[in-house]
């Protein structure tokens, strides 16, 4: 008996598991996967015609609107936040079992940027954290490249720069002690050699992507489940495979070595900003970093505060001179004085609903408290306490199972913003550009940030706001396979009208492509210049004054000048000595209305199937008209001179607001502020508000309103999942818009 259970039950059984273990080691490895090179560039530039025809009618808008003699600048549109699938997360989205579209590299940025957008600028930004030596000469050789085509090197039809992602991180599940400064993207003037670093320089082990989320024994084992759920399509899992085992024998550089002496093979680390600026001092290449996605919950931790970065030596001016107000990723520019929890003698307990703000702990309640049918008030109550308090008290990633059998829909706008034009998802109000600017946390630190917006877009897309389409391919909603979910997803759980205690509730194991968090990701935005000319060094100047803006995706043109500054009026980014009230111009004119297809230029020089695949057959192709601006909002900030000031006290947002006129011809208005005395420091900036147009996410949530405006019913946006439809763009009417950089005024 003994011998037939050997024989046809234990020996069966060891070799399906040495034949299992055989195919987790051999997919983990990648084998026989390839490495994805930086792709072929199409070999033309735009016509020089079409680069000129689009600078006149910039020109032509320009001389309209200026009722004496007009700026010498032009205005430049750019994207300074574009991945490829050479950074990890994009690979990762581009496999087959997250709906991904393969493998996008450095070429396919530089077309998109030539011939879908058109863009006059755009930079490359891959996570450093995950570059491989090789990668990072594939992107600069891409790079040059991009910029060989470009035509006349004075009036190229584009300017590629170099760059990279600075991506440290500490979401609420890692948190620990571990201090969120967020990620940055480095971009250089350069592109020469001996003119840029010889490797990009990364967060090092203070990286989202070092984090040890899952033990490193599971790896392989996580792996293999993935690629079972596609046998049928195993290249690009053996390629991605390949690549993952490359990165994991690349060693960290000496922390203790100069950047010039250190060996081209290996990942350099800084897990703070103080070492990052402290390692681009040691190259000494002109170069700028641009804070981005600061407000988005999805990696800062609840305590997240820009004020840790005003600490000492945690904040270069010098290089820091702008910030990613707006990208694919959502807005980070309003302050609101929201709180999710609050402090009492007992500890801390669920904070109430405030304006235009739910707390998502009091939202486990009203759930609860919707599910207590018949049983007494005293009870029904008891619950709804507890959901409240057990959701505070639950760890980062357990928090909504305290509700059973919740669904993304029945949290409603919870955690959010629900007044904010397009906002960050899990919105943390205190890493937003308006609080930035208002704190001083001691007398010799400041932020004095242009603001500007741009892509973040992880498919090689710079610059994809121009059309509002393709949700999944112009912006980064992403979610695994619909037929591969409904196998795994199982039941949603029994709603049960008791809440879980947190001993006992569990990680949700969801697809973030059928969460909520699919809701909040838009196409793109722009960063547009004041620039002399179309030159790299012109563009790269025009930056680090300032002399910048952003807008939400359209090519709004907009000016901001103090009119009464003294010897001439100075422009957006300025910082003026002024003791007298100060008198602002501002000039704004709305974005052309877009004409279906891609002009012809771009038909004659992109091949059927690559403007299929790249631009979705859709390219930025104005017509003659051009979409009105709604009115111009200005907002007043008063910086702190005592860190214990308020700051609540000090944002006045907005704080006027002034109509325009229904005409293409744009908007000129101007105002004066007689309560400036110059007795302590003002800024201000602009908004220019255009007519409401359709956008993709343009109400995240889709909710029901009552006659208060307070959400009732919502219905998320899923990338993925049971309720996932392909054909819903889930657009909604917003008003694009355009941020002026602020002009800083003090008696000095």
């Amino acid at each position: 008996m003994l011998r037939i259970v050997v024989k046809w039950i234990v020996i069966p059984i060891l070799l399906v598991s040495v034949l299992l273990g055989c195919f987790i080691w051999f997919v983990s490895q990648g084998t026989t996967g390839a490495r994805h090179a930086r792709g072929a560039i199409a070999s033309q530039p735009i016509p020089a015609t079409a680069v000129a025809d689009r600078s006149e009618r910039r020109q032509r808008a320009q001389t309209a609107i200026f009722d004496d003699t007009a700026p010498s600048s032009q205005i430049l549109f750019g994207d300074l936040h574009v991945h490829t699938t050479y950074s990890a997360d994009a690979f990762v989205f581009s496999l087959p079992l997250i709906q991904g579209e393969g493998v996008h590299p450095p070429a396919d940025a530089c077309d998109f940027a030539r011939f879908c957008a058109e863009l006059d600028f755009w930079s490359i930004n891959d996570h450093a954290e995950t570059l491989l030596p090789w990668q990072w000469s594939e992107i600069t050789e891409s790079i040059r490249e991009c910029n060989a085509v470009a035509g006349d090197a004075d009036n190229p039809d584009t300017v590629a720069f170099l760059g990279w992602e600075w991506t440290q991180s500490a979401p609420a599940a890692i948190a620990g002690d571990r201090i969120h400064y967020g990620h940055k993207n480095v971009v250089l003037r350069d592109t020469e050699d001996g003119n840029i670093p010889t490797r990009p320089i990364s967060a090092g082990a203070g990286g989202l992507f070092s984090s040890n989320f899952v033990p490193r024994w599971t790896i392989p084992l996580i792996q293999a489940s993935l690629t079972l759920g596609d046998l049928g399509n195993l290249e690009p899992y053996l390629d991605f495979y390949r690549y993952t085992g490359e990165l994991s024998k690349i060693d960290y550089c000496d922390p203790d070595k100069s950047v010039r002496d250190l060996p081209a093979n290996c990942i350099e680390g800084a897990a703070t900003p103080d070492l990052l600026f402290e390692k681009l001092d040691d190259w000494g290449f002109p170069s700028i970093v641009i804070p981005h996605g600061t407000a988005w919950g999805v990696h800062a931790p609840p305590q997240a505060d820009l004020a840790r970065q005003l600490e000492p030596g945690m904040h270069d001016p010098k290089r820091q001179r702008l910030f990613e107000v707006f990208s694919g990723h959502g807005n980070s520019e309003q302050w609101r004085d929201t709180r999710d929890t609050a402090m009492t003698d007992g500890g801390k307990i669920c904070a109430p609903p405030q304006p235009n703000y739910l707390p998502c702990c009091w939202r486990a309640g009203e759930l609860i408290r919707e599910r207590c049918g018949d049983i007494p008030t005293q009870q029904c109550e008891e619950r709804v306490n507890n959901a409240r308090q057990w959701y505070v008290d639950a760890a980062p990633g357990t928090q909504e199972s305290v509700v059973p059998g919740a669904t993304p829909d029945d949290w409603l706008e919870c955690g959010q913003l629900s007044d904010s034009f397009q906002p960050s998802y899990q919105y943390r109000t205190r890493m937003s550009a308006q609080y930035g600017l208002a704190i001083r946390p001691n007398a010799d630190s400041a932020f004095r940030y242009g603001l500007i917006g741009s892509s973040d877009n992880h498919k090689a897309r710079a610059g994809p706001g121009y059309k509002e389409i393709g949700r999944k391919a112009f912006g980064d909603a992403y979610g695994v396979r619909l037929d591969w979910w409904n196998r795994i997803r199982g039941a949603a759980g029994e709603r049960l009208a008791e809440p879980v205690p947190p001993a006992e509730a569990k990680p949700k194991g969801f697809d973030p492509g059928s969460e909520r968090s699919a809701s909040f990701y838009y196409t793109s935005g722009l960063v547009a210049v004041h620039s002399p000319s179309r030159r790299r060094g012109d563009i790269f100047e025009a930056l680090e004054k300032r002399h910048a803006y952003g807008t939400s995706g359209p090519r709004i043109l907009l000016w901001f000048d103090l009119e009464n500054a003294p010897g001439a009026p100075a422009r957006m980014g300025s910082d003026v000595d002024l003791s007298q009230p100060p008198r602002f111009t501002v000039r704004a004119v709305g974005s052309f209305e877009q004409k279906p297809g891609c002009p012809q230029h771009t038909l004659d020089r992109l091949a059927p199937e690559r403007l299929d695949r790249l631009c979705l057959n859709e390219c930025y192709h104005p017509s003659d008209s051009r979409h009105t601006i709604e009115r111009i909002e200005v907002v007043r900030i008063r910086p702190q001179i005592d860190p214990d000031e308020d700051v609540d006290t000090l944002i006045e947002d907005p704080w006027k607001t002034i109509a325009c006129p229904s005409s293409q011809d744009g908007c000129s208005i101007t105002f004066e502020d007689p309560e400036y005395t110059g007795e302590r420091e003002h800024l201000y900036y602009v908004r220019a508000l255009q007519e409401p147009t359709d956008a993709i996410n343009g109400d995240p949530m889709r909710c029901q309103r009552n006659a208060d405006g307070k959400c009732i019913k919502a219905r998320f946006c899923p990338a993925s999942g049971p309720t996932f439809d392909p054909d819903d763009e889930c657009l909604a009417p917003v008003n694009e818009r355009a941020w002026s950089s602020p002009i800083w005024i003090r008696r000095k």
